[in-house]
């Protein structure tokens, strides 16, 4: 019993060291997540800041637009500049033309980069690294170092002032795109080829119907990249495109800048308008996005 009193205290003086413990651990834990949370909020502002920036000045009325100190919250709400811009190029022209190019260059991006990439992870044949070596190694060269040669090229072929240049070369899909899916597909199970064979499954077969299926998150997120580049592509359209009505959006709302510099509400509201199904496509497919990002694979 004597000993038994001796060790109590003991016990006591341990469990209250554990709970102190826990309360300072539970304290740096808190102290960690406010500061995290205060950095991302911090960051979200400053990256919202233009956007909301654009929007409240493509509904307020000019004269308000400058004025300092600047006015978030616009006293009253001036919609004509969305309806206005359309009167003085034809934007609706420029759309088509650059949903005509994005989802062209889409579909190509799509196919060519999976078919290609297919070839690099799944079929061994000679020089297969070394191939795929020099096709990362073009991922170094520079637009500005291509941009005079490749516009040559074209030029020969008369191809210039057409939609061609922009679309063909999205056909014979890039390096990094390559490299994305090859290491995606490398990761599913190539037991799932073998079985595949066993029921009669050429490569194509092995492509179509188990690669294709299992890589959605990845092609989501090249189909979502070339989107936004496409539909944002400005470089491009500038140098092939001569004439208003081959323009796309982008070449546009440069046009229209030159054209109304003194108006910015119209240029915001437009700009507004040109961002709005990159927005919309994004929070359609995020789902994919992010498993394309998160996603490693089917694990053999």
């Amino acid at each position: 019993m004597a000993q038994l009193e001796q060790v109590r205290p003991t016990i006591a003086m341990r469990g209250r060291g554990l709970d102190w413990q826990v309360i300072v651990n539970r304290i740096i834990h808190l102290i960690s997540q406010t500061i995290l949370y205060a950095v991302l909020i911090l960051g979200a502002i400053v990256f919202v800041a233009p956007f909301v920036w654009m929007l409240r000045s493509s509904i307020m009325p000019e004269h308000l637009v400058y004025n300092i100190p600047i006015i978030w919250i616009p006293p009253e709400l001036d919609l004509s500049h969305y309806l206005n811009s359309w009167r003085w190029l034809p934007f609706p022209i420029f759309y088509r033309n650059t949903i005509f190019i994005t989802f062209m260059s889409i579909i190509g991006l799509v196919l060519s980069s999976s078919l290609v990439a297919f070839g690099f992870a799944r079929i061994k044949f000679w020089g297969r690294d070394s191939i795929f070596l020099v096709l990362l190694s073009t991922m170094m060269l520079p637009f500005q170092v291509t941009m005079i040669p490749i516009y040559l090229f074209w030029s020969r072929l008369g191809a210039v002032n057409t939609f061609w240049p922009l679309i063909v070369p999205e056909w014979l899909t890039n390096a990094y795109n390559v490299f994305l899916l090859r290491q995606f597909f490398m990761t599913i199970s190539p037991e799932m080829d073998d079985a595949a064979r066993i029921d009669g499954c050429g490569w194509f077969g092995i492509y179509s119907r188990i690669i294709m299926p299992l890589s959605l998150p990845a092609l989501g997120v090249i189909a979502i990249q070339a989107f936004a580049w496409n539909w944002n592509n400005f470089m491009g359209p500038l140098i092939y495109l001569n004439e208003p009505r081959n323009y796309t959006i982008a070449i546009g709302l440069r046009l229209f800048q030159t054209r109304r510099s003194q108006n910015m509400p119209e240029t915001m509201a437009m700009s507004v308008v040109a961002l709005i199904p990159v927005l919309i496509v994004f929070f359609i497919a995020q789902r994919y996005f992010i498993q394309g990002i998160v996603i490693t694979g089917v694990k053999g």
